[in-house]
């Protein structure tokens, strides 16, 4: 068995990955920065005290929202604690009661996070992410065209048992440097630089094209919260399907124009993927029952249409019996090793929506973010184009595309009720658009697929610019001509 390969069965890079440490959403560097804190809370002292003719109540909510939303976006300290203070602004300052101030608490939204946290664990302590990973690269071949295909196909293979964008990232890279090692190559090769880049760069948007992670959880959430109709995860997922296949191919041949390779063919052929595969044995009881409790949730959210049962509760469903003994995958250990802050910071999001939809502050924030909008969105090829493209602006400068969300949905919600515009459309044009990016700052699972050194930030900005064009051409075909087949106007 090849040397190279063999070092991706180590279980300790699964362990890492399995015990939580991997957060959903970037952190701050080490130690709070003071200077950042004191610039946020500068911010909004000065928000409060301007005279904008707003109501007492709406401007209040106001100033703490842009306290929380500067925090975020310079990463002052942690995204859980700048909204857990923000909520308790909210409520200590009487802008709202403790139900409104802290009533992200009592939505489904973080909740169907933690179950695809949980998810996440169970799919790679039981090793079958690695499994799926390996049996993908052994089924297409030797040859690094081939290979390379792979690797982006199961990316978008493990967004629905990895919802963890970092956590596919760590998988799939574990994949990608065990291929070098067996094509004798080192990380400035073209052939390092076309897995990494690629890898990384579909590990952030397939979970816009399916609900799974933090941003699309979040923005699913406001839609159906302030946008008033139903979001259905079959019907999202058959959505961009089209979308999904069509990328996996573009994102493929831009690669192979980009980085041509040194090597054609993987030395020692398909031997070698046929004994890692071979090295894995038998499937695991884990295996096994990760494997059943996933199938039964895919297979409920593809049904939904049927029975209605809510993506939310069938997340966290599956989720928690993967932590029961004797059918699930995790034991207490597992759970109190995860990191639960993504969850809190989710949480607090939907917090500061409600208490803006609460205090009428959302009314002003339309007006004033999306007012422009107006006149261009007159038909369904405007629409489009201004939406997706204004989305992938808007994220340049608030970098976290789960805060970018956040704070833009349900604005965006308030805009399409004013305009008797589709709810639904606007939200999922809007978060396909959040997707699209060019800079490595812009989502963590990019910043980790860039810590291995693989690839630089002007390779980023070259396939990132191409994609983002490639996704704008495809959308503006899928929404007038294939999204209304399946009941999205």
């Amino acid at each position: 068995m090849n040397v190279g390969l063999r070092g991706l069965c180590v279980p300790g890079r699964r362990r890492l990955i399995a015990s939580g440490r991997f957060p959903l959403l970037p952190s701050p560097a080490d130690g709070p920065g003071v200077g950042r804190i004191v610039a946020a809370a500068a911010a909004a002292t000065v928000f409060w005290v301007l005279p904008l003719g707003l109501d007492a109540p709406v401007q209040q909510a106001l100033a703490v929202t842009v306290f929380m939303v500067v925090a975020w976006i310079t990463h002052a300290i942690d995204h859980a604690l700048a909204g857990f203070i923000g909520c308790y602004l909210f409520w200590v300052l009487k802008i709202a009661p403790f139900p409104v101030a802290f009533g992200g608490f009592a939505d489904s939204t973080p909740w169907f996070l933690m179950g695809a946290v949980f998810f996440g664990i169970m799919a790679t302590k039981s090793g079958l992410a690695r499994r799926l990973a390996y049996v993908v690269m052994r089924a297409v071949g030797p040859s690094y065209r081939r290979l390379l295909f792979g690797l982006i196909l199961a990316d978008f293979l493990l967004t629905f048992v990895v919802p963890s964008g970092i956590a596919r990232v760590v998988i799939m890279a574990a994949v990608a440097l065990g291929l070098m090692d067996a094509f004798g190559v080192d990380r400035t090769t073209n052939i390092a630089r076309g897995m990494f880049i690629i890898l990384t760069y579909c590990a952030t948007i397939f979970d816009k094209m399916i609900i799974a992670g933090a941003a699309s959880i979040i923005a699913r959430g406001a839609i159906e919260r302030v946008g008033g109709v139903e979001v259905l995860w079959s019907r999202w997922f058959l959505a961009y399907a089209p979308c999904d296949l069509i990328t996996i191919v573009v994102a493929w041949r831009l690669t192979l124009y980009f980085y041509p390779p040194e090597k054609a063919v993987l030395p020692g052929g398909a031997a070698v993927l046929q004994d890692v595969v071979k090295a894995l044995g038998p499937w695991t009881p884990h295996e096994q029952r990760a494997a059943l409790l996933m199938g039964a949730a895919i297979a409920l959210w593809m049904t939904d249409f049927i029975h209605h049962i809510a993506a939310p509760m069938i997340g966290l469903g599956i989720g928690l019996m993967a932590a029961l003994p004797r059918i699930g995958v995790l034991d207490t250990e597992d759970v109190k090793r995860v990191n639960y802050l993504p969850i809190f910071f989710v949480a607090s999001a939907v917090s500061m929506g409600q208490v803006l939809v609460a205090t009428r502050a959302l009314d002003a924030m339309t007006d004033a973010l999306f007012a422009w909008m107006a006149p261009f969105v007159t038909n369904v090829y405007s629409s489009t184009l201004v939406l997706y493209w204004s989305a992938f602006l808007y994220h340049i400068p608030l970098g976290d595309e789960t805060s970018m969300l956040a704070t833009s949905v349900p604005v965006l919600m308030s805009f399409a009720h004013a305009h008797q515009l589709d709810p639904l459309a606007l939200g999922m044009v809007w978060t396909f658009g959040a997707g699209a990016k060019i800079f490595v700052y812009q989502s963590a699972p990019m910043i980790v697929g860039y810590s291995y050194g693989c690839f630089s930030a002007r390779d980023m900005l070259r396939i990132g610019a191409c994609l983002t064009v490639a996704e704008s051409l495809i959308v503006l075909v899928l929404v007038p001509v294939y999204w209304p087949l399946i009941g999205i106007s």
